[in-house]
């Protein structure tokens, strides 16, 4: 009997992991960087993580317990004067690498080049799993967000600048997408200002979904896990708004009845986890830029990544 030698994908181990979770009852982009990691995973150049390789990476982290937040690959870590310890494993990152084929006309036969694109990985490991790196790759463990009235400074300031109509009534968030605004509970509803700030940086989420923005569907590839999938794409936006703005994602647990619907959506089709990623990338993004807190180089990708 011939062996099969098909390995899994990166994409489909990741769905994998992220499916088991689920099943688990435990959302892996729900309180994944705390308390060492503080934010979005770091490339050794010091560049974050984006797209899906930012939710994998903070789940294996969390699940290995390295407080780092940076990786780099085995030449990189030689290149610094480290060396990984013996015995240590890898993981990888993913990336889109492009190349152009050429295409014959069927109408014409006229012969033109088409750029595509292929999924790739790449072996990574851990700060905490090499030694003999300079000090500064070695950061000191971070306290967790300590409860109290006053947002940290960039959460405050994309508070301010949110450029939605957020209307502030009853007890109940929601994002209105005919009247196109947010209606959040008061903040003495929620037991701190930074609840309330990640309740609203999950319906902004959903705000940048709008045709007027970023003009999010989701259409008969979902069907009717359309609306719950959104939810889903609300959830990675507010975690990664979290890990830039210095925000907690631990309470945003009302949405817990999506899981199913979650999981049939992932069972049928292993990349759309990376589509989840990426559209909340994007949705992060506009936001950030929208209230003026993005860095210079969130404006253009140097490396097309993995989403």
């Amino acid at each position: 009997m011939a062996k099969t030698t098909d390995k899994p994908s990166p994409a489909e181990i990741i769905t994998s992991t992220i499916i088991d979770r689920l099943e688990a009852g435990v959302r892996p982009w729900v309180k994944p960087w705390r308390p060492g990691l503080g934010g979005r995973p770091l490339r050794v150049t010091g560049e974050p993580y984006r797209g899906i390789n930012c939710f994998w990476l903070w789940l294996v982290a969390e699940s290995a317990g390295y407080s780092a937040r940076t990786w780099m690959t085995y030449k990189q870590a030689q290149a610094l004067g480290g060396q990984v310890r013996q015995g240590e494993k890898s993981q990888f990152a993913i990336f889109y690498k492009t190349y152009t084929k050429e295409v014959a006309s069927p109408v014409t036969g006229a012969v033109t080049d088409e750029v595509r694109a292929m999924l790739r990985s790449y072996a990574v490991f851990n700060v905490d799993q090499i030694e003999g790196l300079p000090a500064d790759f070695y950061p000191s463990r971070i306290a967790l967000v300590a409860p109290g009235d006053v947002l940290p400074d960039r959460a405050d300031q994309f508070v301010r600048a949110l450029p939605a109509s957020v209307q502030v009534r009853g007890d109940r968030a929601f994002y209105d997408r005919v009247a196109d605004s947010i209606t959040m509970p008061p903040i003495e509803l929620f037991t701190t200002q930074a609840y309330w700030a990640s309740t609203l940086a999950h319906e902004a989420g959903h705000w940048t979904g709008h045709p007027d923005r970023l003009n999010r569907e989701f259409g008969k590839k979902f069907g009717d896990d359309a609306y719950a999938f959104e939810e889903l794409c609300a959830e990675m936006t507010a975690a990664l708004l979290g890990a830039d703005l210095g925000l907690p994602t631990a309470h945003l647990d009302d949405h817990a009845s999506y899981i199913a619907s979650w999981l049939r959506v992932l069972k049928r089709d292993s990349r759309a986890v990376m589509t989840a990623a990426a559209k909340a990338e994007a949705a992060a993004g506009y936001l950030l830029r929208a209230t003026g807190l993005a860095d210079a180089d969130d404006c253009g990708e140097t490396v097309r990544e993995a989403a």
